[in-house]
């Protein structure tokens, strides 16, 4: 039951990513998104009294409930840049089309997922949401800043799936991830930071008018 509750919270929290019109919202929801997922590491290793999935559970705190999305909201003001995402779509039409989504993973599951457990199934659906989610974010929204967001929704997404598929990745894999998305985000933070410094803006389509 638990578990339900917790993968219900990514849910609604990744449709609420859809709706944010600024920056600071869409990174404050996404620590959000990544505390349910902790959550449902710290249940399953409750549950299983597996001491290694506590110590996944715990990088996962540190790495995106509070380093990550702290480091993204530093940069954010540090750089000045405006809060407005920038839309390619209206929130009200994202979200839509992430209820589509999840409805498409749901018909998908039914069709190739054959288990009665009803946690489990959820998790399938929600994970798939979650990966499809995130790249459309990536996708459909201007700031650079937004798309390193749903770069790591997706990486949520992909370990919340990966765990229910295999009953949780071999324990230095996850560590590994975990350090890699860590370094990643302050890598590309960086870079964002030079690019905004140099060009004064962080829009991608605008970035485009550089080619050629």
């Amino acid at each position: 039951m638990m578990t339900l509750f917790f993968l219900t919270g990514i849910l609604v929290l990744t449709y609420a990513m859809l709706v944010c019109h600024r920056i600071p919202a869409l990174i404050q929801n996404f620590r959000l998104q990544s505390l349910f997922l902790f959550l449902v590491t710290l249940d399953f290793a409750v549950r299983h009294r597996e001491a290694k999935v506590f110590v996944v559970a715990g990088l996962l705190l540190l790495v995106k409930v509070i380093l990550i999305p702290s480091f993204l909201s530093r940069l954010v003001k540090k750089i000045k840049v405006d809060e407005r995402l920038g839309l390619f779509l209206n929130p009200l039409l994202s979200l839509i089309s992430a209820l589509f989504l999840t409805w498409g993973a749901s018909v998908f599951c039914s069709w190739f997922l054959y288990t009665r457990q009803t946690a489990v199934f959820a998790a399938f659906v929600v994970s798939i949401t979650v990966v499809l989610v995130g790249f459309f974010i990536m996708v459909f929204r201007m700031k650079a800043l937004s798309q390193i967001v749903g770069l790591l929704v997706m990486e949520n997404g992909i370990f919340l799936l990966a765990s229910v598929m295999a009953g949780g990745m071999p324990f230095f894999v996850e560590i590994a991830i975990a350090f890699d998305v860590f370094v990643c985000a302050i890598i590309t933070g960086i870079f964002m930071y030079r690019i905004n410094k140099v060009f004064t803006h962080i829009e991608v389509h605008r970035l485009t008018d550089l080619k050629g």
